[in-house]
């Protein structure tokens, strides 16, 4: 999905240098594919009114997309909307909406800020809600390649729970120079340790964990639950944990790689 595929780079495009998160440096900026730029935004979790940090990111992020199309970049700007979550669900029920009701009220008002203030509309704006059956094959492939790891009862039946085994992956962490898991940090204790980036939830903390660290990609209904607030899977009803809602939307839009996530 190309914004105009008869583009040409100029000189300036050539001496394009972008912040390393990995190397927290500058670096030359080469693209994926020569010529076109894949960007990935998180978008926003509508649970109530924008605030100034929501703001900041949209404006941020939009000034550079400006900018690599000003350099003659064709650019596929994807900007997700997380419309399933916890947070979204209690206040819903706390204030008598279904979630889905919560969810749309607050995505208009987040549209109506982004165009009050001239942010560029995405390329496409996907809901996390449109991008279940996404969320469940990656979640399989994850179980299935030794990543993540489904919790069952007693009976052996599924109980809705999965999370992703963080020890499972050597580099985890690597991005943000907090890996747990490279061999100069191998404290007795780092299992029962949340990093910095990744710190244990309240509402997401269970003894069923082999590792703190584990985090959900899938979640078993809970006690402000609404009934349809929930999906059928091989791995029990529930609903996705945000961690895995932005891996299957920028992978179905931008595939294997692309070059900005913000």
């Amino acid at each position: 999905m190309l914004e105009n595929t008869n583009r040409t780079l100029t000189a300036a495009a050539a001496r394009l240098r972008l912040y390393n998160t990995a190397t927290h440096n500058t670096s030359e900026f080469t693209t994926v594919t020569p010529g076109h730029v894949g960007m990935y935004v998180c978008g926003a979790t509508v649970q109530s009114s924008p605030h100034i940090g929501h703001i900041r990111a949209a404006i941020a992020f939009d000034v550079v997309r400006r900018w690599l199309l000003r350099l003659g970049y064709t650019v596929t700007f994807v900007r997700n909307v997380t419309d399933i979550d916890d947070k979204i669900i209690k206040k819903a029920s706390e204030n008598g909406q279904t979630w889905w009701q919560r969810a749309y009220i607050y995505e208009r008002e987040f549209t109506k800020a982004y165009d009050t203030l001239g942010v560029m509309p995405p390329t496409v704006e996907p809901r996390a809600t449109g991008h279940i059956n996404d969320m469940v094959e990656l979640i399989q492939r994850l179980i299935d390649r030794g990543h993540a790891y489904a919790i069952t009862d007693a009976n052996g039946n599924p109980t809705g729970n999965v999370y992703f085994s963080v020890p499972s992956w050597q580099d985890y962490g690597a991005l943000t120079h907090q890996n747990g898991n490279s061999d100069d940090n191998n404290s007795a204790d780092k299992a029962d340790k949340a990093d910095k980036y990744n710190p244990v939830d309240p509402a997401d903390a269970s003894p069923d964990k082999n590792d703190a660290r584990d985090f959900a990609l899938w979640k078993a209904p809970c006690d402000f639950d609404q009934k349809d607030a929930r999906w059928n899977t091989p791995f029990g009803a529930g609903r996705p944990g945000w961690h895995i809602e932005c891996s299957a939307m920028s992978h179905r839009y931008l595939g294997d790689a692309f070059d900005i996530h913000g």
